[in-house]
């Protein structure tokens, strides 16, 4: 009998984390369980404020048949960049010396996370153990930082460029979560080879979130205890982080304090959750209110209590990262009112799909005028504008779909098959 590949995964956030990318990666993980022989190295969770009690720095366990190696690391205040930097630090150390350790891993799976050095975990580690490298860029890195001005250290960012083009070139394959994506990939090798490379879109369990009306006992019940019957909700679900323009944006909900009917629902945690529920306090904005994370469980009960969903990316993230709430947002088939680029992946969802308005980033105007629109369409009218995203993704990004797109890559470059059919071929710019 031949032995199954071996496939270390190597990425920061796994279950029970409540990071979109431990959501994707634990089910992907899962799914693949019986073709591969999988290890997981992740930190001990705590993305948002879970509880963990582990005193080792590397733990052992499993999920089922995947092997879990837990990193201690100290905990991160994301509000501070020396506290945010001793956190990636421990991290890279720990996570490498854990690869290191892995005995007969045939292909190495790292992600974008940390920004530029999960990507050199892979690096090193295809180097030093003459393994396989597989690079999942969910955001590119510096490109992302610097459409913030998360720092002004030009020699920075260049450092960080040369180390991520030196990451994607090494890797046997790159793995891209949008078509625009693909676009930055190819921009930053001019002249010069472009890495092997797939898009695979991110998803969501579209059995788990199916579209719900308001009446179901769990949605009436979540919107009586939190004081929002007959609101229409304007729901932002996700990352309160950097990258959002969130603390403008939030600054759009002045125009409807003589609206009561309206309320903006923040859920998540993030960077900016403290900065937004100041400026809500301050400013005695009735119509904000904010929640936590909610259990993954609930997710299909919360999501379906919105009557519009926000889904933003701060200009110049374009090609740069894809907000993956919007998989979430098209299984519950309620409408989308995406703050986006024109040319990017998600508005290209929406723009295709039918399932909402787009505005550009910062054109806040504009948010104010969608808002009253989507608020003026007939309920019949704006539950049609839903479902088309629902039937979109049934039609296209189904959970299937991506992972068994996964397994080719995985198999294609452990050596199980021939060639890699759904990649992008190297290719050269003229």
């Amino acid at each position: 009998m031949l032995r199954k590949k071996k496939i270390t995964f190597v990425i920061n956030y796994f279950y029970p984390d409540l990071a979109a990318t431990s959501q994707l990666m634990t089910e992907l993980t899962g799914r693949l369980q019986n073709d591969f022989d999988i290890t997981v190295i992740a930190a001990q969770p705590g993305y948002a404020g879970e509880n963990h009690h582990g005193k080792k720095l590397f733990e052992e366990g499993y999920l089922e048949n995947i092997k879990v190696v837990r990193i201690k690391l100290p905990e991160v205040d994301k509000n501070s960049k020396v506290s945010r930097i001793k956190y990636i630090s421990s991290y890279f150390v720990l996570a490498n010396i854990a690869l290191l350790k892995e005995k007969g891993t045939d292909v190495i799976f790292t992600i974008s996370q940390p920004p530029v050095l999960g990507g050199l975990i892979g690096t090193i580690g295809k180097l030093l153990k003459r393994s396989r490298h597989i690079y999942s860029v969910h955001d590119f890195n510096p490109e992302q930082a610097q459409a913030v001005a998360y720092t002004n250290n030009q020699a920075v960012f260049k450092i960080a460029k040369a180390v991520d083009k030196l990451n994607c070139s090494y890797a046997d394959q790159v793995l891209l979560v949008g078509e625009d994506m693909a676009e930055t990939l190819k921009g930053r090798y001019v002249d010069k080879k472009v890495p092997s490379h797939t898009v695979i879109s991110n998803w969501t369990d579209e059995h788990a979130i199916v579209p719900l009306e308001k009446d179901e006992p769990a949605i009436r019940e979540f919107l009586e205890t939190h004081g929002l019957q007959d609101k229409f909700i304007v729901m932002y679900s996700g990352n309160l982080g950097l990258y959002y323009d969130l603390e403008n944006l939030i600054q759009v909900s002045k125009e409807f304090t003589d609206q009561p009917d309206i309320v903006f629902l923040f859920i998540g945690e993030g960077a900016v959750k403290q900065r937004i529920e100041a400026y809500a306090e301050e400013n005695n904005l009735e119509n904000v209110k904010f929640l936590p994370y909610q259990p993954k469980e609930f997710l299909k009960y919360s999501l379906n209590a919105a009557d519009v969903h926000l889904v933003v990316n701060q200009k110049g993230i374009k090609g740069v990262s894809v907000p993956s709430k919007i998989y979430g947002v098209m299984a519950a088939g309620k409408p989308v009112l995406g703050v986006l680029e024109q040319g990017s992946e998600v508005q290209r969802l929406i723009f295709e799909s039918g399932a909402g308005v787009v505005i550009e980033p910062q054109d806040y105007r504009g948010v104010v005028h969608a808002i009253n629109y989507l608020r003026t369409l007939d309920p019949e009218e704006l539950k049609v504008m839903g479902l088309k995203g629902r039937a979109y993704l049934e039609a296209n990004l189904t959970r299937d779909t991506s992972i068994n797109k996964y397994r080719d890559v995985l198999q294609a470059v452990a050596g199980d098959t021939p060639q890699l059919e759904t990649s992008y071929q190297t290719e050269s710019r003229p």
